[in-house]
């Protein structure tokens, strides 16, 4: 969420100074539930270098495979009051895919204004980049030497025995932007099936602060073979230094992103909503995905079980 000053007249209001900051977030990690059983730190019966080579050749075929899919993504981020009531909102679903050139494209199926402004919060290029990138987090073969992995133990989440690291981006290069947390690889299938962090880095400068909230992924299996990305939550209080002309607050926020109806196409592309078929994504309404950089409903409403076999 972007901090800083803005001005409400390139929104069409009034031209007045109003200050829109995110700061500090509460936590690094969201919460676990009980779907997660006890951590055993046991080594894993292979090498555990030979255990990430194999799981990272398995994301780089599944970040390939989920390119011939076309989704609906919807994303909803609100800014709570101190009743925990919707103070703003940003909502938007999409259709992902991509166009007859074999480039991703979003068509916007519904996008109401956004009322984050009421909370004095706005989204920024960064929140929008870890919605396509970051929170769907995949650790391929071109991103590995980006991280360190380092084996955690084992552990069970719900019926899928797993493999647990943490993963830390090596270095932060300017510009971009990186997962920091932990994942879940399935031991059968060797895909990520929670991942549970945030993105990094954050922006501290007062009156520019561009910080994101913790986030938990769930995966569920497509096809009987891939592991995509099904439910993402995000929640935390997150803490903004005052400045000139604007006092220090905390605001509670939380962000939900959902990813359903995945189908697989051939070679002739057709994105489907609903049993309907979409207009040409090149028209009116579609926007082009970004190549991925290496860089919410509170209530849970439409949260997918934890991963099963």
């Amino acid at each position: 969420m972007r901090a800083g000053w803005v001005l409400a007249g390139v929104l069409g209001l009034a031209a007045v100074a109003v200050p829109c900051a995110l700061g500090q977030s509460s936590s690094r990690f969201m919460p676990l539930d009980s779907g997660f059983g006890p951590l055993n730190p046991a080594p894993p019966s292979v090498p555990v270098k030979q255990l990430i080579r194999e799981f990272v050749a398995k994301e780089t075929q599944f970040s390939e495979a989920m390119t011939n899919y076309t989704w609906v993504r919807t994303a909803k981020v609100e800014a709570l009051n101190s009743d925990d009531k919707p103070k703003g909102e940003y909502y938007e679903v999409d259709a992902v895919g991509k166009d007859s050139h074999g480039r991703r494209v979003e068509q916007v199926l519904f996008a109401p204004p956004s009322t984050l402004m009421n909370a004095n919060v706005m989204m920024s290029e960064s929140d929008f980049q870890d919605i396509d990138h970051r929170m769907p987090f995949v650790l391929t073969a071109q991103q590995i030497g980006e991280y360190n992995v380092t084996y955690v133990g084992r552990q069970k989440v719900d019926q899928v025995e797993t493999y647990v690291f943490d993963v830390a981006p090596k270095r932060i290069v300017k510009g971009y932007r990186y997962f920091d947390g932990r994942i879940w690889v399935d031991q059968r299938d060797h895909q990520i099936v929670v991942t549970d962090g945030k993105s990094v880095p954050d922006d501290l400068k007062r009156g520019q602060e561009d910080l994101s909230l913790p986030f938990i992924t769930f995966y569920q299996q497509v096809d009987g073979k891939y592991w995509f990305p099904a439910w993402t939550h995000g929640a935390g209080w997150l803490h903004f230094e005052g400045g000139s002309g604007y006092l220090s607050e905390n605001v509670h926020m939380t962000e939900t992103i959902t990813y359903t109806k995945y189908k697989r196409f051939g070679s002739r592309v057709t994105l489907i909503f609903d049993g309907k078929k979409l207009k040409n994504p090149g028209k009116a309404g579609a926007k082009s995905g970004q190549p991925g950089q290496s860089s919410g409903q509170s209530s849970g409403e439409g949260q997918p079980q934890n991963p099963k076999q």
